[in-house]
């Protein structure tokens, strides 16, 4: 195996959540309903009456299915396919974690959302002219929105923040990329 695929697989572990809560939460249900059939199927054969439903019973219903009202058999069935589009959904979108990866071919790098924010609000605040107090970066999967509130009675060079922004970012080399918007708020703030 090549270190690039190895770094590659690594960094896609440290950037995406497992759905092993999903997985264990779905087997501990699948547990717990055999353990109750086996409870009932031993209660059976010991003569002692259902807990909730004989599985006599139980199987009579599901042969009886056809009689029961078409609207009852209707919503259940969209309920079912509902609860499994959804589990289908979830099983082939793994969820992201608030990180990034550093392109590099010598070592897997993975950098915190709010390390990336932290370090644009620096440099946005050092090309604005203002105190790093004044700016507020919120850095998504594909998005990084700096707000920038300029002292009151100066203005600020929005070009300036962008480009300074913008060189950060294509300076990180981040997988997935990131695009930048930049907001100059209309209030300014006394004493900045």
């Amino acid at each position: 195996m090549s270190t690039t695929s190895l770094y590659r697989r690594l960094s896609r572990r440290e950037t995406h959540s497992p759905l092993s809560g999903l997985a264990i939460v779905l087997a501990l249900l699948a547990i717990l309903a055999l353990a109750y059939l086996g409870v009932e199927f031993v209660l059976r054969l010991l003569g002692r009456s259902a807990l909730l439903v004989a599985p006599a019973q139980l199987a009579q219903a599901v042969t009886d299915a056809p009689g029961y009202p078409a609207g009852a058999l209707i919503a259940g069935g969209i309920v079912a396919a509902v609860i499994g589009l959804i589990l289908v959904i979830v099983a082939f979108s793994g969820s992201r974690r608030a990180r990034h990866t550093l392109t590099s071919e010598r070592a897997a790098t993975v950098i915190d959302n709010e390390v990336i924010a932290s370090a644009l609000a620096r440099h946005a605040a050092y090309a604005a002219r203002i105190s790093p107090d004044n700016t507020q970066v919120t850095v998504s999967h594909r998005r990084a929105i700096v707000r920038v509130t300029p002292a009151s009675g100066l203005t600020v060079d929005r070009d300036a923040v962008s480009a300074a922004v913008d060189e950060q970012l294509a300076a990180y080399e981040l997988e997935p990329s990131i695009r930048s918007r930049v907001i100059i708020e209309s209030q300014g703030k006394v004493g900045a």
